[in-house]
């Protein structure tokens, strides 16, 4: 009884269908064409210059090596990060409008953390701990007496609304650190209101009252400083403006022992205390996945124990009391500032908000790869370059690839004859979703196709020819024993599919530790080699197999038809001798 075997047009059909399916995605991504490397298209150069003249080659070499992580960080980018010189680093990468990766290169300032006095305009202080301010002649100085909490909560306060006279901002979303992966639901708090008397009483919960002062709190105790940073920093604040683009129309020296005004990419600014945490002190960063009862992505970071785990252990216990914020600052820019939903004890955090994966990986990045040991101008170099082989050199070998894709399926048609429809079929097949799969991670990846991954993908057509090798063989060997194709291409696919199984194992594992231990263009040839390894296993298992199955069915292929590949000229079976009845009376 024949076993339940197989479906292959159905199999056939939910193939096709997962192939438009991955066009179909290269067309919402809306790429047309492969993104091609520095070395076939051109792209951008940043040469970076450190600030002093005696600079460690050690440390150069380690902070080249801190910017290649960046820029390739979330993707097969191919960028090319060298060292130039005794105080140079030449970062070149694909494409001319790549304002993500310019911006990864150009964050040459070290990582820190800092705690927020002032957003936009207002201080950050948790409603229910009021504020009394010393007036002051200077346009710095808040002009609120006391602020009171309302017992009707504003319709317009958002999760982070403030009390405030004038007029601020609309508050966006505002992340925040915790220790689960749940997104804290941000509800309503109520709107704190002037009172005209400076001596009304608070009516909310009892809590400490924190008063500022024309000098305000010592500024090497980060967090008295931020809820009282005195008329000097408060006036610095009034004066400091930032463009639309986050950019500081006079920006100020990042120095770790004093405060710092800043901006952020949407144009708001930050009244920022001295660094509590260095991003030396950071030990790992990373974008998680959405949890069950999230939808939205998180950053999860840890901290290296001793000091900094203690410090931001108090950092948060205080914060969370207050409601302040906590600033992460890269290159004197403020690239996130979340609340607090919990104390955080080992130095293990998540930072949730409105992050998806792109935005949760970028802020991974730049926390991971942040902190580099020395210092560059913070205005480098940036100018686009051409292609650094001819345009001659990728028709060649495109050329070679299809040359030798043709050889491939004259031999099979020569050898197999109605079998090497199939490895034509196949090999089209695996030319179209490689292409598909090559659309879809330069959207998706960044990936660039260089010279090199061209080579990997040519390669590939001979691993690809040598499954169908196998297959056909094992069948051939089958047929040999008296078997029918039918009956052949079952029994010996079970045997086919085990070698091809390993022999494309060996050719993923050598890609994988090629592309681990490799840098450069190299890393590119790994990459394409292990994504054509995949799509050959793919379509052998899901179009190939299929394919023979369907032409067993047939009775030309099944009977052994002449040109079908499987006659017994093909097998090399000799025609079977009638054997000779004896007549009787005689011999005959």
């Amino acid at each position: 009884m024949a076993k339940k075997t197989s479906r292959p047009g159905r199999t056939l059909t939910i193939f096709f269908v997962c192939v438009g399916a991955l066009f179909g995605l290269a067309a919402l991504g809306g790429t047309a064409k492969p993104q091609l490397g520095l070395d076939l298209s051109g792209g951008t150069r940043i040469t970076l210059q450190a600030t002093n003249d005696k600079v460690d080659q050690q440390k150069l070499k380690e902070a080249a090596s801190i910017i290649e992580k960046r820029v390739n960080g979330s993707g097969v980018v191919e960028a090319e990060v060298t060292t130039q010189g005794n105080k140079n680093i030449v970062v070149e990468f694909p494409g001319s409008n790549r304002k993500n990766l310019e911006d990864a290169v150009k964050r040459t300032a070290q990582l820190r953390f800092r705690l927020v006095a002032h957003q936009g305009g207002q201080p950050v202080i948790a409603s229910g701990v009021p504020v009394t301010a010393t007036p002051s002649a200077s346009p710095g100085a808040s002009p609120t007496a006391k602020a009171t909490p309302s017992a009707t909560p504003s319709k317009k306060a958002g999760p982070n609304a403030t009390a405030s006279p004038t007029s601020t901002p609309k508050p966006r979303p505002a992340p925040a650190f915790g220790r689960g992966a749940v997104t804290p639901t941000p509800t309503p708090t109520p709107t704190p209101t002037p009172t005209a008397s400076p001596s009304a009483a608070p009516t909310a919960i009892p809590s400490p009252t924190v008063t500022t002062t024309s000098k305000g709190a010592p500024v090497d105790d980060p967090l008295k400083w931020s809820v009282n940073p005195g008329d000097e920093w408060l006036q610095k604040f009034a004066t400091f403006t930032c463009d639309k683009d986050g950019i500081p129309t006079t920006p100020m020296t990042d120095d770790p022992a004093q405060p710092l005004v800043a901006c952020d990419d949407e144009g708001q600014k930050y009244l920022l205390s001295a660094a509590v945490i260095e991003g030396t002190e950071l030990k790992s960063a990373g974008a998680a996945p959405p949890q069950q009862n999230s939808a939205t992505w998180a950053v999860e970071l840890a901290l290296k124990g001793g000091d900094p785990t203690k410090t931001f252990a108090n950092v948060s216990r205080e914060l969370l009391d207050n409601g302040g914020r906590f600033a992460i600052v890269l290159d004197g820019q403020v690239i996130s500032a979340p609340g607090f939903t919990g104390v955080i004890p080992d130095g293990k955090a998540q930072i949730t908000g409105d992050f998806n994966e792109n935005t949760a990986s970028s802020l991974a990045n730049s926390l991971k790869f942040g902190a580099l040991p020395i210092k560059f101008d913070p205005q480098p170099t940036v100018e686009e370059v051409g292609a650094t082989l001819a345009g001659d050199q990728l028709r060649a070998g495109i050329l070679a690839g299809l040359i030798g894709l043709i050889i491939v399926m004259i031999y099979c048609l020569i050898y197999y004859r109605g079998l090497g429809i199939v490895v034509v079929a196949s090999l089209i097949v695996a030319g179209l979703v490689t292409y598909g799969a090559v659309l879809v991670l330069a959207k998706a990846a960044g990936f660039a196709l260089t010279l090199p991954g061209i080579a990997g993908l040519i390669v590939a057509v001979g691993i690809t020819a040598d499954s169908f090798i196998v297959y056909f063989e094992r069948i051939r060997d089958e047929m040999r024993t008296g078997k029918s194709m039918r009956v052949a291409c079952e029994s010996g696919w079970i045997r086919a599919r085990n070698t091809c199984l390993a022999a494309d194992s060996v050719s993923l594992l050598a890609a994988v530790v090629l592309y681990i231990f490799a840098i450069g263009a190299v890393r590119g040839f790994a990459f394409a080699l292990g994504v054509s390894t995949i799509i050959d296993v793919i379509v052998f298992f899901f179009f190939t197999k299929p394919a023979v199955t369907l032409l067993a069915r047939r009775p030309y292929f099944n009977n052994g038809g002449k040109w079908s590949g499987l006659s017994q000229e093909s097998l090399g079976i000799d025609e079977p001798t009638p054997v000779r009845q004896p007549v009787a009376g005689g011999v005959a």
